[in-house]
């Protein structure tokens, strides 16, 4: 007897549900990042931390180093014993870390929590991110992937609302935002039991035996080299941005634009939401149909004007606001969803979770060394800073206006005949 379709999705199980389970590896991914840019003048103020201590922080939060590390151990492990294997368990291994931050009395205790976390969410990621494409209807990949991406988005919305909520009470507002993370993590774990391995992981596998077996070395031929390659150029460059506006926009809005606590975050929870309507609106519907290089170049461009507000202006609270407008609307349709789309579409199913591990975990320990040094180049000047930053922001527009692939309207079967045939 044959085995069913992988397009076919069992009536016994909805892959949207799954989906969405294992979506909320972005929302605690991006939860933890903007918790931890939320608490970083606080804990700054109270533990009198130097530049360094907190690019310390930075370089190994969850936003950087250390999901880097565990991205790249996690998407070997799931490609060779599954994609359930992963995302059943490290909940719990982010739950341990996310108590480190919860009650954490030192320095050194909030480093070691964000290493932790970044080390689970890391490997989660492309866990996830393999079963979202895997798990998706034919022809609906970008529509579920932005699922993922609207989750990463909320995690934000959520824990800044919470911090301008909680904001009166200082440092136990703080341990409240983290603690709830922590609490997800341990339902997710309960709820992530219940699914199923990816059936395209299990075909392949199951296959394997019957033709060559799938090593991260022919991750070096040229075609997929090419792929990494441009993916860790398109979203790494994008992601120096990215990263350093999550983690440390709020606290530039307060050291150098003068604005309050409330103030700042905000207008970095406005941001976030926002973008959760660049998603739906532009991403979801049309990422499927219309030209992919086109949309994608469109958000760039938009990108590039609105950061250059910053680096032109001084940082009034009427610039963030445009700024805000800008970066937020555009952002939906642009690097970080396209990223995901991409990472699973460019290699076959035994290689997927272990290139973009690789490609994931370069860009994170990208970001993690420039945000070693994010708070001394604020330091000499806010305007060099942004300058640095729509450079990033225009390098990545080139990178994907020449590399971006034309996959919009494929299935993922004709994908894997595209990676057999060549």
């Amino acid at each position: 007897m044959s085995s069913p379709s992988p397009d076919a999705a069992p009536a016994s199980r909805s892959p949207m549900r799954d989906s969405i389970l294992a979506g909320l590896a972005n929302y605690i991914d991006a939860g933890s990042i903007v918790a931890g840019s939320a608490a970083l003048a606080l804990w700054a103020e109270l533990y009198r931390m130097s530049p360094t201590m907190i690019g310390l922080i930075g370089a190994f939060s969850a936003n950087a180093i250390s999901a880097g590390v565990g991205a790249l151990i996690g998407g070997v492990l799931c490609d060779k014993f599954g994609r359930k294997k992963i995302y059943q368990y490290d909940m719990l291994f982010y739950a341990f870390g996310m108590a480190w931050l919860t009650f954490a009395a030192a320095p050194w205790m909030i480093v070691v929590g964000f290493v932790l976390v970044g080390l689970a969410v890391g490997a989660d990621i492309p866990a996830s991110w393999s079963l979202i494409a895997e798990l998706a209807p034919k022809r609906e990949r970008a529509r579920y992937s932005g699922i993922a991406q609207i989750l990463w988005y909320l995690g934000p919305v959520v824990v800044l609302t919470l911090g301008l909520l909680l904001a009166s009470l200082g440092i136990l507002g703080i341990r409240l935002i983290f603690g709830h993370l922590l609490v997800l993590a341990l339902v997710l774990t309960l709820l992530r039991s219940k699914m199923h391995e990816s059936r395209y992981w299990a075909e392949a596998k199951a296959a394997e035996d019957h033709v060559q077996k799938a090593d991260w070395r022919q991750l070096l031929q040229p075609k997929y080299l090419k792929s990494m390659l441009f993916l860790i150029g398109m979203y790494g460059v994008w992601n120096l941005w990215a990263g350093t506006n999550g983690f440390f926009f709020p606290y530039i809005l307060r050291t150098v634009g003068g604005q309050t606590q409330e103030a700042s975050v905000a207008l970095q929870a406005l941001n976030f939401a926002l973008g959760i309507v660049s998603i739906l609106v532009v991403f979801m519907r049309y990422s499927d149909k219309v030209n992919q290089r086109a949309l994608f170049l469109t958000s760039a461009l938009l990108q590039v004007g609105g950061m250059s507000l910053l680096a032109l202006f001084p940082l009034t609270g009427g610039i963030a606001i445009i700024h805000v407008l800008i970066m937020s609307l555009s952002v939906g349709f642009g690097a970080q969803s396209f990223f995901q789309l991409w990472s699973a579409e460019l290699f076959p199913t035994l290689l997927r979770s272990t290139a973009q591990g690789i490609t994931f975990a370069v860009v994170r320990i990208g970001l993690g060394v420039f945000s070693f040094f994010v708070p001394l180049l604020t330091a000499t000047g806010f305007h060099t800073l942004a300058w640095i930053l729509v450079g990033f922001l225009a390098i990545s527009a080139l990178i994907g206006w020449l590399g971006a692939p034309r996959n919009e309207g494929k299935s993922l079967d004709e994908l894997e005949a595209e990676h057999a045939a060549a």
